[in-house]
């Protein structure tokens, strides 16, 4: 204290004496039990899970921005590609043979392909989009063709010829989606709950084969408040698939409590035995990120600003859909340099102290959350901003 009163530096009044010290330490003591007593409301005590096993990489790259891939629709079929086979083609009769009348020509349609037939141009995707109902990522095996019928054998005839020729074409190779590597995404956070709470956080993203992992850390205050969450399941066509979600929360003066969530095809299960019914496509609060990241890989056109994107999400007790709205275009001024990014807002619930995340997504950086803000309110949030370029590994270091 005197060193502080030699140096010029302000002192409150209430800090020269120890009583004032004491005043500080119990204010702060009180906003950490009001904080645990907030984390209880939200959450519940809930079973203790035993630990996920992790997913083991080593993380050897920095990732550089590059441009996205464009997603180029398929080329149309030439008017070339639909002709008829040569009459070469067909058999010829012998040469003592009496000449037969040469058969009818098929209908004009099967060879010219008519306006009606024609594919349509690509039509703008519609404002908002339900992420469960989109179509399968992964292009599936075509239906095999129907039985031929004996009501139009001249159409069944020129059709088959069709596929016929259409299959000794060479086959256009079909856009196929990679997962990204294994990353880890570090993060400085700006927290404030009753008062400025700095902070750190890392988001690890794990893939082993089908299986993945997404790992969340933050912690604020010099570790007064600690959160973790952890998301497990399957990689699928349509994106993550979650099987378990852990989350514990706790820090100085607080107790830990932990949280779990199991999904099944038709229920979740909660820590303390409740279920709920699934919903397609449903995602938990860590896999909800990545699940933005492949939505926007797979189908880049739906990232534009004025676009909803709607996901069922699980997120403390409750299982709603949730909308988000592709607000605008910005650019961040990162440590790294440079990065444009989508702004990506949900919009909140009626339901008073919901967290909600707002996300930044970054096409340059493999559709990566280059920036997450978690709110409980107006006045209670932490905001995370990737602090360096984010780390990837090689291949995964299998158990």
């Amino acid at each position: 204290m005197a060193e502080a009163a030699r140096l010029g530096a302000p002192v409150h009044p209430l800090l020269q004496r120890r009583s004032g010290w004491g005043l500080l330490v119990v204010v702060t003591i009180v906003h950490l039990l009001a904080a645990d007593e907030l984390v209880s409301n939200r959450f519940g005590e809930g079973d203790a899970p035993r630990d996920m096993p992790r997913i083991e990489v080593a993380f050897v790259r920095e990732l550089q921005q590059a441009a996205p891939p464009e997603a180029a629709p398929p080329p149309a079929p030439k008017r070339s590609e639909r002709a008829l086979p040569t009459l070469a083609e067909r058999p010829q009769a012998p040469a003592s043979a009496p000449i037969a009348a040469p058969p009818p020509p098929p209908p004009v349609v099967a060879a010219v392909e008519s306006p009606a037939a024609a594919t349509p141009p690509a039509s703008e995707p519609p404002r908002s989009v339900t992420v469960a109902e989109l179509p399968p990522a992964v292009n599936a095996a075509s239906d095999p063709p129907s039985p031929p019928t004996a009501a139009a054998p001249a159409a069944v005839e020129a059709s088959a010829a069709v596929a016929a020729t259409a299959a000794s074409a060479p086959a256009v190779p079909a856009a196929s989606f990679e997962w990204p590597p294994s990353t880890q995404l570090s993060y400085i956070v700006d927290g404030y709950f009753r008062g400025p709470l700095p902070g750190e956080a890392v988001v690890e993203w794990l893939r082993s084969g089908s299986r993945y992992q997404v790992h969340l850390k933050v912690s604020v205050g010099g570790g007064a408040m600690k959160r973790r969450a952890s998301s497990e399941g399957e990689l699928t066509d349509r994106g993550l698939q979650p099987r378990r979600f852990d989350g514990e929360q706790g820090g100085l003066f607080m107790r830990t409590r932990r949280w779990s969530q199991q999904f099944g095809p038709e229920r979740i299960v909660l820590g303390d035995g409740s279920e709920l019914d699934a919903l397609p496509g449903v995602q938990d609060e860590a896999s909800q990120f990545v699940q933005l990241t492949w939505l926007f890989t797979t189908r880049p056109e739906l990232l534009q600003t004025g676009r909803t994107i709607e996901i069922p999400l699980m997120i403390n007790r409750r299982l709603d859909r949730w909308t988000y709205d592709i607000v605008e275009r910005q650019t961040l001024n990162l440590p790294f340099g440079e990065v444009p990014v989508y702004y990506i807002k949900p919009r909140r619930d009626a339901r008073p102290g919901t967290m909600v995340a707002e996300v930044w997504i970054a096409p340059t950086l493999q559709y990566l959350p280059a920036r997450i803000r978690i709110r409980q309110d107006e006045s209670s949030y932490a905001d995370m901003t990737l602090e360096r370029a984010p780390m990837q590994a090689g291949e995964p270091v299998r158990r």
